[in-house]
């Protein structure tokens, strides 16, 4: 691999789909973290703090590289919604977000080992569903698509049919909100060319 490419620290189908299109080239080079919440955390603290440590765990081997990490929770009426455990998990959050809105929260951090610089960000859309069916659920949970995505649903996937209204940005739901990662990667010189395959 090219030694200036980004390194993405995340194994998300989702975020490397939403920066390729964006023309960036890059490394995959998945980052595991503890990400158990700590107590009194605010949601946009919280995926704020996993992005900075999954940066960080990632740039350790690699000090001259750029890395890029993010963290993308659901959270309704105060409720953190991350990846669904099991099927009934999966069930209770669809059953929470029908005929709700909810927030989609992104962190992300741009960091270089060998010069300490840094940037990091939030990025909040609302998204309200439709009236979901007890049917609809069940024919969801079906499809396997919930249980690797925050708040057990994929807006680019089947899931699209639940969502009545968005405000804000779309590509922060899918996983990685781009115009603002894309800002930071110019602002701080990590692509000299965007269209560069």
């Amino acid at each position: 691999m090219d030694s200036q490419l980004l390194i993405l620290a995340s194994a998300s189908p989702r975020r490397q789909e939403l920066l390729s299109s964006a023309g960036i080239s890059f490394e995959v080079l998945p980052s595991e973290v503890d990400e158990g919440f700590q107590e009194g955390e605010a949601p946009e603290e919280y995926v704020v703090r996993l992005a900075r440590r999954k940066a960080e765990k990632a740039g350790e081997r690699h000090k001259d590289r750029w890395v890029l990490a993010a963290d993308t929770v659901v959270v309704i009426d105060g409720r953190i919604l991350g990846k669904p455990g099991s099927r009934q998990e999966a069930k209770e959050m669809l059953g929470m977000l029908s005929d709700q809105e909810h927030r989609v929260i992104t962190g992300f951090c741009l960091s270089r080992g060998d010069s300490g610089e840094s940037r990091e960000g939030t990025v909040i859309t609302r998204v309200r569903f439709k009236n979901l069916s007890s049917r609809e659920i069940d024919w969801y949970l079906d499809t396997g698509e919930p249980f690797d995505k925050a708040g057990a649903y994929a807006i680019q996937g089947k899931a699209a049919f639940m969502v009545k209204e968005i405000r804000g940005s779309y590509t922060n739901v899918v996983g990685l909100p781009l115009t603002e990662v894309i800002e930071a990667l110019q602002e701080m010189g990590a692509v000299d060319d965007l269209r560069k395959a």
